[in-house]
């Protein structure tokens, strides 16, 4: 039975990172677009797999699975014999991927959420963002990516020379911000954070993914 990914057809958030480690593992799966305008994703049936009634999920042959960071942990070790190795198995290596994945988690993130919360979805529902807000989250992400210049100056990747789940989870919300006109992530006076995003925004995968959305792949 082929593994089954249910999420809206938005790439964004978590949306975004599972349906890019599916691509980098190049899994066969089968998309199921969830209506959350309707609460498809309230129903039983969903919140069996999900009890929190979030998206996304994937339910592997009746093993089913939530939370975008630990599902693609698991697509990681699932098709490890394919695609890309997104968390070495060498334990220092590993180390400092799951490193800066706690980083982009716990320091990284939150004021990016506060950031997209502002700017992109309160616009999208048509209400009017609190600027203030914003520019303290922005001026947080800044002082955030002040130390990503530091690191990237030394290797390619957030976690070393090579793409790993590190560099991947970063593509759940930053994105958003160019979209919105925020040129945060490729100023000039960090070259190293820019030449790392710009590789990251140009990576194959996620260009396909962007124009194409979730598309089944059997």
């Amino acid at each position: 039975m082929v593994l089954k990914f249910y999420a809206p057809q938005f790439v964004g958030g978590g949306i975004a990172i599972v349906a890019l480690a599916l691509a980098e593992k190049q899994a066969a799966f089968e998309f199921v677009p969830i209506n959350m305008a309707v609460k498809e994703h309230k129903t039983a049936e969903y919140m069996a797999m999900n009890p929190f009634g979030q998206v996304p999920a994937i339910n592997d042959d009746g093993f089913a699975m939530y939370e975008s960071r630990a599902i693609c942990r698991y697509l990681d070790e699932r098709f490890a014999d394919q695609g890309a190795t997104l968390v070495p198995k060498a334990m220092k290596e590993r180390a400092v991927v799951e490193q800066a994945i706690s980083v982009e988690s716990m320091t990284f993130s939150p004021p990016l959420s506060k950031v997209v919360g502002e700017l992109v979805v309160k616009v999208r529902r048509g209400l009017t963002p609190d600027q203030a807000l914003a520019d303290e989250g922005l001026k947080e992400i800044s002082d955030k990516l002040d130390v990503y210049e530091v690191i990237l100056a030394k290797h390619n990747y957030l976690a070393g020379d090579n793409f790993t789940l590190a560099d991947l989870v970063h593509y759940a919300y930053a994105p958003m911000l160019a979209e919105k006109g925020v040129d945060i992530m490729t100023v000039k006076e960090r070259p190293n954070v820019a030449r790392w995003w710009n590789e990251l925004m140009s990576r194959p995968t996620w260009v396909k993914l962007k124009a194409e959305g979730m598309k089944s792949t059997v």
